[in-house]
């Protein structure tokens, strides 16, 4: 069963999650990298004449995506949902008025002040009521 959390819960895990967030995002970018300078380095590359350079950066990308996933696992057994590696958005499953809804926090916020239906992602988040805030 899935961690249901309060707003309070969720605040109390954000210095935990945002160093897990941050190094996701910064390994991301990385990752990106990797892969798209890995992608030049095989341009002139075939099975009889591999590019040495492509195989390094092909092995790093594969190091940097282990530790992706290492830091999405992480946020699961947390309870914590991983929605944008790019921006460092993530979900806590939460409730409002005893219905199922996402609390929602990105890299950079303060605390999670943010909250979408299930069914709605970043373009459906709300500001959370300031008695939430408070009474949660």
């Amino acid at each position: 069963m899935e961690k249901i959390f309060t707003i309070e819960e969720a605040n109390r895990t954000l210095p935990l999650v945002g160093r897990i967030v941050e190094d996701l995002v910064r390994d991301h970018a990385s990752w990106e990298d990797k892969v798209r300078e890995f992608e030049l380095a095989t341009v002139g590359a075939s099975p009889d004449h591999p590019d040495a350079i492509a195989e390094l950066l092909q092995i790093e990308a594969q190091r940097l995506a282990r530790d992706i996933e290492g830091y999405i696992a992480e946020l699961n057994e947390l309870g914590v949902i991983c929605k944008g590696m790019d921006t460092g958005l993530v979900d806590f499953r939460g409730q409002i008025d005893a219905r199922d809804v996402f609390y929602c926090w990105k890299l950079g916020e303060p605390s999670v002040m943010y909250w979408h239906e299930m069914d709605a992602g970043f373009g459906g988040r709300q500001l959370l009521h300031p008695l939430a805030l408070t009474t949660h």
